[in-house]
């Protein structure tokens, strides 16, 4: 079989080679016949000590049930998106979920191949960080110190519709049920969110934030639940963030990147507020309030299914939808004015403000990074400005091509404006020429007598036969 197709594997094994994730091949026995070196990298081992060796001799830790490799050439059905936690043979654990699927050449079972995504540093980062969140827990619950940096006060506005849901946040601050927040990324989802916490009954108590797309779905579930020690390789007692938050605040953004099964889970602790850590049989009541946030629409998510609908009810209780810039144009000039403040302590200058330009360039641009990136524009422009007032000249490259553009559209449109001004001044010549005679007028404009009449209209002038 190799013989008859040795030009098509060289091939395939070279596009194997420069392909950024793990890819293992082993045979019908077990035996490695392709890895590379992405692969060798996330092992700790090199291609030599694992190429044409039997699987289970390089990583005694897994088993005939335990490798996912071993798994696919018994059922000769694919795995998709399984964590696997190993050792290889110098004693260096291995975390890596895996997709494998069974390899057929010409319609015959040949063997298995492996991709794997390494995620054992990012694990062990993680669980250093819910480490030492335990441990900021346990200094702040000494000291009494609040959660959060930021309030509903630092929300700065000048548009009254967000003036309004500030009054209303306020209100429901008090209130134990969870809270659905969403808006484009930049509008300040989660400072308003400590606003929140600092503005509740909770404000003494833990504010703690996770992003649910930052980490794997394995991982994601061991950090919000907890592990017992032996639900998995090296597992040991850990709580979860639910269990660290417990009286206070959980925020949990960008819920819909959170994989379905885990929202199920996510559910039942939001209905009766029991977890359970990963591998334990008891249950620990916890008493968190859930905040989640979407830099999408509850609609769009619930119809692209990022989102279960039960899971949407449950927290749609309470709902503020935080506007992007664009719609709250009164906003633009009085926030730069607010982060010159800031700047000119940072910075060190002295900046007056803006020019009248710069403004026209703000207030017809979309600022699709909303208040983030009004704020990082203005933080540039005063690193590169030597003057009392932000200029064109200052502008990051995105909003100088913007404002280009705009230029060119408004002098397009003063062209055409100033062609009807000539077009108009030339027929009242012409009429006074002609004593207000359309006829006489439009020969001496050599046009039809019938569109003189339609621009006499058109202009509002006044003519007579």
């Amino acid at each position: 079989m190799f013989e008859e197709n040795s030009v098509s594997i060289e091939v395939v094994t070279e596009i194997l080679r420069g392909v950024d994730e793990g890819i293992h091949v082993v045979d019908l026995n077990g035996k490695t016949i392709f890895y590379n070196e992405v692969a060798a990298q996330h092992d700790g081992l090199t291609v030599g000590e694992v190429v044409g060796k039997p699987l289970l001799d390089v990583f005694p830790s897994l088993t005939e049930e335990t490798s996912t490799l071993l798994r696919v050439l018994k059922s000769r059905k694919e795995i998709v998106n399984v964590a696997q936690s190993y050792y290889n043979i110098h004693g260096k654990q291995i975390e890596t979920i895996n997709s494998t699927i069974p390899i057929r050449i010409h319609g015959d079972f040949f063997g298995a191949m492996e991709i794997a995504k390494d995620y054992s540093s990012i694990k062990r980062l993680s669980e250093q960080l819910l480490d030492l969140q335990k441990e900021k827990q346990v200094l702040k619950s000494k000291k009494k110190n609040k959660n959060v940096k930021y309030t509903l006060e630092d929300l700065l506005t000048e548009n009254n519709e967000f003036k309004q849901m500030k009054k209303e946040a306020y209100k429901l601050a008090k209130s134990q049920s969870s809270i659905l927040v969403y808006g484009e990324s930049g509008t300040g989802k989660e400072l308003f969110v400590q606003g929140i916490h600092d503005a509740s009954n909770r404000r003494n108590f833990p504010f703690i934030v996770q992003n649910c797309a930052a980490i794997p779905e394995t991982l994601l579930e061991s950090i919000l639940f907890g592990t017992a020690k032996g639900s998995y390789t090296g597992a040991i007692d850990r709580p979860g963030l639910f269990e660290l938050a417990d009286g206070g605040t959980l925020f949990l953004d960008e819920l819909h990147a959170m994989p379905i099964d885990l929202q199920a889970k996510l559910l039942r602790v939001l209905e009766d507020g029991m977890i359970r850590r990963i591998g334990s049989s008891k249950n620990v009541q916890v008493d968190v309030r859930v905040i989640a946030a979407m830099n999408v629409h509850p609609r769009k998510a619930l119809e692209e299914k990022l989102i279960r609908t039960d899971i949407f009810y449950r927290l749609n209780v309470l709902t503020f939808e935080l506007l992007p810039l664009r719609k709250r144009p009164e906003d633009i000039l009085f926030l730069s004015e607010k982060f010159i403040g800031i700047f000119n302590g940072l910075l060190h200058k002295n900046i007056q403000g803006v020019s009248t330009d710069v403004i026209n360039a703000f207030q017809t641009y979309d600022w699709p990074g909303n208040v983030r990136e009004l704020k990082h524009t203005i933080e540039y422009m005063m690193n590169v400005c030597e003057e009392a007032i932000l200029d064109l000249e200052h502008l990051p490259a995105m909003l100088k091509e913007n404002t280009l553009v705009a230029r060119s559209t408004a002098e397009t449109y003063y062209l055409k404006d100033q062609l009807h001004q000539f077009e108009k001044d030339l027929i009242m010549k012409a009429l006074n020429h002609t004593s207000n005679n359309i006829k006489k007028a439009a020969k001496l404009l050599g046009i039809p007598r019938q569109t003189l009449q339609y621009k006499i209209h058109k202009y509002e002038l006044q003519g007579a036969d």
